[in-house]
């Protein structure tokens, strides 16, 4: 059986390109359709409540299902075999990217990335507003929250407000009390301020793995100055290239800090927080489900980090978009993504491939 779930899952890590939507998909296919591990139904329903808790859904769904499966051990094989594929590859490239990334062929494969990363959050920006933005209390949340960040304001304090205020308009603030988060406390360590940093990371990025880039930034870009905003859209860049959650994208910045221990510290950080609310979703899920306002806060947070998707994109476009060809290359990627939602990777190819022809980028 954990053999089996080992196997399952780690295949999955392989060849899981495409990001969240795609992942899920693999799943049904391979989970549901080819092995009969679980019904139609019952795999749709876990998928939802992995929705309702932050952290990377899909790696979220790999984790419930091993639990599922197999109890504890079940869920440390399953979302370990899911991860550890892009975490181990992000880690080379990595690598590679400090040693060859200032070279100028490198370079140019950079800048012929970075507007594709743009339009690939700003897609992601239009898709789930699609989805999250029902009536204007919710529109009005996003819009907020983007002027908030843009404004200097912390991702994880704009995420917690756009919950309450949701909450204080259902007229029930009492069931929920929560203390804003700040910045993050830099230890005189620097292995476990990279672990704090990616754990509120994990903990508080709710509605779609492109939140985390807003989060990124504040912190590390903007507070730590850790990296660079061209550090940080590479990494992206590259998470969106390879294959297994984006969220491995800590493996990649973890090591651009803090070499091998730092990769580690990182990506244990982002990805603890499924491990830890997993065995607890279900739970999640009927509070959800029977308390209106619980439902309430989560439609808040989930549109406050929409608003943080829209207002990193125009952050990153400043940092990204250096020409016309670039500014066209972010609308087309936009426009294709809209059209085929799983083509990321393929994007990213043809971007890297206009940089080194130097068609993009300068």
């Amino acid at each position: 059986m954990l053999v089996e779930l080992a196997l399952a899952f780690l295949k999955l890590g392989v060849i899981g390109f495409g990001g969240p939507a795609a992942h899920v998909a693999l799943m049904r296919r391979e989970l549901v359709t080819r092995r009969s591990w679980l019904d139609v139904e019952e795999f749709n329903r876990m998928f939802a409540a992995c929705n309702l808790i932050p952290g990377p859904s899909s790696t979220e769904l790999a984790i419930f299902i091993g639990r599922r499966r197999a109890g504890w051990r079940g869920m440390v094989i399953a979302g370990g075999g899911f991860i550890l594929p892009a975490a181990l590859l992000m880690l080379a490239i990595a690598w590679a990217y400090v040693r060859w990334g200032r070279l100028p062929a490198a370079a140019h494969v950079l800048a012929g990335v970075r507007p594709i990363v743009v339009g690939i959050v700003a897609w992601a920006a239009v898709d789930l507003g699609r989805a999250m933005v029902r009536d204007w209390p919710r529109a009005a949340i996003a819009i907020l929250a983007a002027a908030m960040l843009i404004l200097g304001f912390g991702p994880a304090l704009t995420v917690v407000l756009g919950g309450a205020v949701l909450l204080l308009r259902h007229g029930r603030p009492r069931a929920f009390i929560m203390a804003p988060v700040g910045g993050v406390l830099v230890p005189a360590s620097l292995l476990p301020a990279l672990f704090l940093a990616f754990l509120k990371v994990g903990a508080l990025s709710f509605g779609s793995g492109y939140v985390l880039i807003a989060f990124l930034r504040a912190d590390l870009v903007q507070t730590m100055q850790w990296l660079t905003d061209r550090q940080l859209v590479d990494a992206i860049a590259i998470a969106q290239a390879t294959p297994g959650p984006v969220y491995s994208v800590a493996a990649f910045i973890g090591y651009l800090i803090g070499g091998v221990p730092g990769s580690v510290a990182a990506t244990a950080g982002i990805f603890l927080p499924g491990f830890a609310l997993i065995p607890f979703v279900g739970r999640l899920l009927r509070l959800v489900e029977h308390h209106p306002a619980a439902r309430a806060f989560v439609d808040g947070a989930n549109a406050a980090a929409l608003g943080l998707i829209a207002g990193v994109t125009l952050q990153l476009a400043g940092v990204a978009l250096s020409g016309l060809l670039a500014v066209v290359a972010a609308v087309a990627t936009a426009g294709l993504m809209l059209r085929w939602p799983f083509a990321s990777p393929a994007l990213v190819v043809v971007g890297a491939l206009a940089g080194l022809a130097g068609i993009i980028g300068s």
